[in-house]
């Protein structure tokens, strides 16, 4: 026996999560009677991490809400910034998400990156251990239930991906003071301490360095700071901050 039928609706940025039939203006959606809006708006492929206000014929909701027969549901994006209560602002990024997470470590937020594939399950109950949101393109692995907070990163492209985490969830920046290899915070170091590990080359053109504090590795101002410069001055458009003026360089 078929259950309520309730008409339902999603905000632009959310159709692509839905069958194409569910894309334009409201679409019916049978319910079974019992089961609550977050998963109905799940079932519906919109994982509940990109889902913002639920409206119930016009009136705010929440996901345990179950729907009645005839109402208009409407699921809107998540407001930008992004709030995560409970925890420091920090990030945990899946196989896939490299380039971003480097660059975000560039500019001093805390990502941490699984560079090899741990699984959906691995990686769900790493977010929930050390609460950490959880960057990712896999739709799937944004539905599992023991996630602690997640967000889907809807571009390819990594200037967009940056953008697009910048924008979502304004991560307060520090420019040149996190290792983009591990992560941990960086310490001016001094020359002679390093040069040891440094090229010839680089020991005649440079007297600036910085030291990761946990691996070890060794930054200057090299032949590409150009680029990466380039990449954090963007960034700091997009937050609409001054950042370090006293950047050490990869």
């Amino acid at each position: 026996m078929n259950g309520p039928e309730i008409t339902l609706s999603v905000a632009p940025e959310l159709r692509l999560f839905v069958s194409s039939d569910r894309r334009r203006g409201r679409a019916a959606v049978t319910t079974d009677g019992s089961s609550s809006l977050g998963h109905v708006v799940e079932s519906l492929g919109v994982p509940l991490t990109e889902a913002g206000v639920l409206l119930a014929d016009g009136l705010p909701v929440d996901a345990s809400h179950v729907p009645r027969s005839g109402e208009h549901i409407e699921v809107r994006g998540v407001e930008r910034p992004q709030r995560v209560p409970g925890a420091p602002l920090r990030f945990l990024l899946d196989v896939h998400l490299g380039t971003l997470a480097r660059r975000l470590r560039l500019l001093g937020v805390d990502a941490a990156y699984e560079n090899e594939d741990i699984g959906d399950p691995a990686l769900a109950a790493l977010s929930a251990a050390e609460r950490r949101v959880l960057l990712s393109r896999d739709r799937g692995l944004l539905h599992r239930r023991e996630l602690w907070a997640g967000a889907y990163v809807y571009s390819d492209r990594p200037d967009d991906q940056l953008t697009d985490v910048l924008q979502r969830f304004a991560p307060v920046l520090a420019p040149w003071t996190r290792c983009t290899a591990c992560n941990a915070p960086l310490a001016e170091a001094d020359k002679d301490a390093v040069q040891e590990r440094l090229e010839q080359g680089t020991q005649r053109s440079y007297d600036v360095f910085a030291e990761c504090t946990s691996c070890g590795r060794v930054y200057w101002r090299g032949a590409h700071h150009a680029r990466l410069e380039a990449i954090v001055a963007s960034a700091l458009r997009t937050a609409g901050g001054p950042g370090r003026d006293t950047p050490q360089a990869v």
